[in-house]
């Protein structure tokens, strides 16, 4: 079933109505409740034939019958129901309306299971074979918990025996085996040498960096793919091997996309090869050969003048400083007006804008941020121009005080904001601009104030600015003075706060831990605050009955903790407090068993990560769903990855598909 409104319409056809919002609940996930229902060795608690003329009616009534003796029923009549094809991704909670029929409308897909709220008992409906099947289970938690210990205690024997049991009997399909080298290129126990010996197909097996002469060989294999993945996602390809790949490509298609990649990554290409390519007969070719970081000046010159627009509509910004007058007065006469509009804002950098060139050229408002501009335009803009130019003119560094005065009195609240931001305003000239954080814009760091990091003098100054963007540039620096430090760690707005945690080595202990509170870290500092070096190691189990889940978590960072403590906290009510638990290196083969079927995703890959994962459960995972989280365990033997790989490569050996090795 699609959408939340297809759902309730099913359920309501049902005779259910959904009570409250989706949510996820704290019970065993629905599809690990299944297992009682349509596992081999499930006991039917009722079967009816399905030769009773009164089937449905039947199984509606020994449903209710089942489910209220098993206690899903709560006293209030809510329940929990999931159904294949309900594509809601688990437990729906719902009520009985006064007229229902759950067999009759759910009961074709086929069956459905039902929860009680405490997860503590379920009834499931499902057919097999000529009769339909309903399984009644109680005490469902203590059930759950015998099945953890058991796994548990995996003898060596076990152990060894699970392992060989990964390559016995069918072989597995090769989505799964494309899972196996997805995740054994993320795995950290993956020996060194079995790394070049996935299959380069993967999806992450060339994000690590590669020996050289492994590289050398993708950047040369026969497949276009092998080639284009290993320039687009290889670390540390020096500017020879970018240029051979490039160079390499009779295709012009081909060639024109890895320069266009070596120019979006900024890299830099050998010399001789941008030659080469600019002189390419391709002219998008050429075009991307005029960005390349290695491009000699002399060859930017020449490409300046190429016979292509788009040739020389990129060529012209690398090749300005290099041009002579007369180049220079080329391109601003050039026959194409994006080269022509280009090129007028490189010249009036240097040559004041009047307004009759700005009226008769239609220069985009961008340039008027950079351009210098004679005062008759500029005073012109800062009075009559739309709100587009007011805003990027009041970047403009080279305004005259007057009229920057006039723009930070601007009625457009944006245009102030900008003027604001100025490095050339006096601390108080800038309090005196009213200015608003607005909670819904994302604000990008000052280039300016990040330039005077390292003057103590002028952090000191700027800590004490009233705009809240240029103390958080403050605190942005590595190093600052004490009471630069002290000032910015009581900051209102907690976002200098935040960026204190996250880039100043000297942000202080108790600030750290105020920030950990509501900030576990971004995708740039995922560490911070909790990895800052300040932050605190000691009397942290104090923490460990506290009623902020965020702070209970922090008790198994305290070397004082205990495995004790790890087998309570992974049973905390707080899933992020689980999560913390699973990670822990100290957690029980029987907890890592009990997680694995914890309500939440990342508690249970968590879980299936962790190296003390019974091997029996682990095979499991690697032969159907979640077989990449589990091929990333560091726990998975070295012998074992070794002939997981050569399992890959068989295959693809067999079928043609590219391998290394």
């Amino acid at each position: 079933m699609g959408g939340g409104d297809e759902l309730v319409e099913l359920l309501g056809r049902a005779g259910l109505d959904v009570v409250g919002e989706r949510r996820v609940e704290e019970v065993l996930p629905s599809r690990f409740a299944w297992r009682y229902v349509v596992a081999g060795d499930a006991e039917a608690t009722v079967s009816v034939s399905l030769e009773r003329s009164d089937l449905v009616g039947e199984l509606n009534a020994e449903w209710h019958r089942l489910a209220t003796e098993a206690g899903v029923l709560g006293a209030d009549g809510v329940f929990l129901v999931d159904f294949p094809g309900s594509r809601t991704g688990g437990w729906v909670r719902v009520r009985l309306r006064g007229e229902w029929d759950l067999a009759g409308v759910l009961g074709e897909r086929p069956g459905f299971v039902t929860m009680a709220l405490d997860g503590d008992a379920l009834v499931g409906v499902g057919r097999r074979e000529n009769a339909v099947r309903l399984v009644a289970v109680d005490g469902v938690r203590a059930r759950r918990e015998e099945a953890a210990r058991v796994a548990g205690r995996e003898s060596p024997e076990e152990r060894a025996a699970a392992w060989e049991s990964l390559f016995r009997g069918p072989k597995c399909p090769q989505s799964v085996l494309d899972s196996w080298a997805s995740g054994l290129s993320l795995n950290p126990a993956l020996p060194t040498e079995l790394r070049p010996l996935l299959p380069v197909l993967s999806s992450y097996s060339l994000y690590g960096a590669l020996p050289a002469e492994v590289v050398d060989g993708l950047l040369a294999d026969p497949d276009w793919e092998v080639r284009f993945r290993t320039a687009s996602t290889q670390p540390g390809i020096t500017p020879e091997q970018w240029g051979r790949v490039i160079l390499a490509e009779r295709d012009e298609r081909q060639r024109w996309l890895l320069a266009m990649t070596a120019g979006e990554f900024q890299v830099r290409v050998a010399e001789d090869a941008c030659r080469v390519l600019a002189a390419d007969p391709s002219a998008r070719v050429r075009s991307e050969a005029a960005r390349l970081q290695g491009l000699p000046a002399s060859v930017a010159v020449v490409l300046a003048a190429d016979p292509a627009d788009g040739v020389r509509a990129v060529a012209c910004r690398t090749a300005w400083p290099h041009l002579d007058a007369a180049g220079r007065e080329a391109l601003l006469a050039d026959p194409h007006a994006v080269v022509r509009a280009r090129v007028r804002v490189l010249h009036h950098r240097d040559h004041p804008m009047p307004r009759s060139v700005f009226d008769a050229e239609e220069v985009e408002a961008g340039a008027l941020e950079s351009c210098l501009l004679e005062r008759d335009l500029a005073e012109h803009l800062a009075r009559h121009g739309d709100r587009s130019q007011r805003w990027y003119l009041a970047a403009n560094l080279r305004l005259d005080p007057d009229l920057v005065a006039l723009l930070a009195e601007d009625p457009d609240d944006g245009v102030r904001f900008q003027v604001s931001t100025r490095p050339d305003l006096t601390e108080e000239q800038r309090a005196a601009i009213p200015v608003e954080l607005d909670p819904g814009v994302r604000y990008f760091e000052l280039d300016w104030v990040k330039d005077l990091h390292e003057d103590e003098e002028a952090m000191r100054r700027l800590a004490a600015s009233a705009h809240f963007l240029v103390r958080r540039g403050v605190a942005r620096a590595r190093r600052l003075p004490p009471d630069v430090v002290e000032r910015l760690a009581r900051d209102e707005d907690r976002i200098v706060q935040l960026f204190l945690a996250e880039s100043c080595d000297d942000a202080p202990a108790d600030m750290l831990l105020r920030v950990w509170q509501w900030w576990d870290g971004s995708l740039s500092s995922p560490d911070r605050p909790r990895g800052h070096p300040n932050f605190p190691r000691r009397d942290l189990v104090r923490y460990a009955d506290d009623p902020n889940p965020r702070m209970r978590q922090l008790a198994l960072d305290d070397a004082e903790s205990t495995p004790e403590l790890v087998e309570r906290l992974s049973r905390d009510v707080s899933e992020e407090v689980r999560y913390r638990a699973a990670t822990d290196p100290r957690l029980s083969a029987a907890a890592a068993a009990r997680l694995l079927e914890d309500p939440h995703e990342h508690v249970r890959q968590a879980a299936a990560l962790h190296p003390r994962l019974p091997a029996r459960l682990l095979v499991g995972l690697l032969r159907g769903g979640g077989a990449e989280t589990a091929a990333r365990n560091p726990g998975l033997p070295v012998e074992v990855m070794r002939r997981m790989v050569e399992e890959m490569n068989a295959v693809r050996g067999r079928s043609g598909h590219p391998r290394v090795g």
